[in-house]
């Protein structure tokens, strides 16, 4: 069945086109390369793996809670709108809330796709050039992964949500390389790695857990991409350059954290969206968890040396200026493990 048809929101087009121009950037020395890209380049090379092997698709989903996720990863979960429901309307919040998450996840795999075959042309260094293209493979098998779990197991979908699309318009219209690198590798990789976390170490599901995990063996290497590249290349610019790299940061990290409320999924169920979106808003719980997400953002935009006044000073309002001194290194490292860990337990 195609996608069109397992939407839960009717769509007037499959197709979106988004016009620009950038510069393509050939390189003639093949020799300069950093030591960290090319550490990298190889690994991304080793750990190339094929998701019709690596998971076990004969899983079945439960029909009532399709992740096995506990309720309070609902983000209504504590709402009266949510306590009001039967049984089987919780049930049908369940499927429909995780199948939007994933619906997102996946749309935003496409859009790394893009983005990273868009470095591949772009970016000056032949190093980045070499990894760069290993994760364009990358992406795709997520694409793969994310569309077989909702098209055969959910057998349901949502459309991209205006925030994802305004975010991916705004790095692909943009002719400036690392433009892309700041708003797909370090912003949007890394809110979607903390939100697959999530899912990875609460799920029941074993299908679920492991699609999430072997993402993030692959997304861990991607930030870590974005980390070098801009490491080495901010501090070249002037600072009103940086400044208008952080004022970028500053605005979709406000973006990322108030605009992703699911009305879709309230109006498609029925469900009060003013009183959702509302709790949402204003609950000390959803206001934790949103916190939460940027636990791997935060560092690495220090780490890249966008660290002025105003981005401190925003963080700090957001509630998320101590995920500053989190190690993203061994963040990476618990992936990387977990991934094998499952591995082992499968025999895979």
């Amino acid at each position: 069945m195609a996608t069109a048809d397992r939407y839960a929101i009717a769509i007037d087009d499959t197709d979106w086109t988004i016009p620009g121009a950038f510069p393509t950037h050939f390189r003639w020395e093949y020799q300069d390369g950093r030591e960290n890209l090319l550490k990298l380049y190889q690994k991304g090379k080793d750990r190339q793996w094929d998701a019709s092997t690596r998971i076990d698709w004969s899983q079945d989903l439960d029909p009532e809670n399709p992740e096995q996720l506990p309720d309070e990863t609902i983000p209504i979960h504590a709402s009266d709108a949510f306590r009001r429901l039967t049984r089987e309307e919780k049930a049908a919040v369940r499927r429909h809330f995780q199948s939007w998450q994933l619906s997102q996840f996946l749309h935003g795999e496409q859009g790394a796709l893009i983005c990273t075959a868009k470095i591949v042309q772009q970016v000056p260094s032949i190093d980045a050039k070499f990894y760069a293209a290993t994760q364009v493979i990358d992406e795709a098998r997520h694409v793969e992964a994310y569309s077989r779990l909702l098209h055969d197991k959910f057998e349901l979908a949502y459309p991209i949500t205006p925030t994802l699309k305004r975010l991916l318009d705004n790095e692909l219209s943009d002719s400036r390389w690392d433009m892309t690198y700041l708003g797909m590798q370090v912003l949007i990789e890394g809110l979607a790695l903390a939100a697959f976390a999530s899912i990875r170490d609460e799920a029941k599901n074993r299908l679920a857990a492991s699609v999430n995990a072997y993402v993030m063996q692959d997304e861990a290497r991607h930030v870590a991409f974005g980390r070098f590249a801009l490491r080495d290349y901010y501090p070249k610019l002037t600072q009103a350059e940086r400044d208008e790299r952080e004022e970028f940061a500053v605005e979709a990290c406000y973006l990322m954290r108030d605009r992703f409320q699911a009305e879709e999924v309230w109006e498609t169920l029925g469900l009060p969206v003013a009183e959702c979106a509302a709790y949402m808003l204003e609950s000390g719980f959803m206001q934790n968890y949103r916190s939460a997400l940027f636990s791997r953002i935060v560092p690495v935009i220090k780490d890249i040396g966008l660290w002025g006044p105003k981005i401190r000073r925003a963080y700090a309002n957001m509630g998320i200026l101590g995920f500053a001194d989190v190690d993203a290194e061994a963040l990476s490292a618990e992936d990387e493990r977990v991934a094998q860990d499952l591995d082992r337990q499968t025999g895979r």
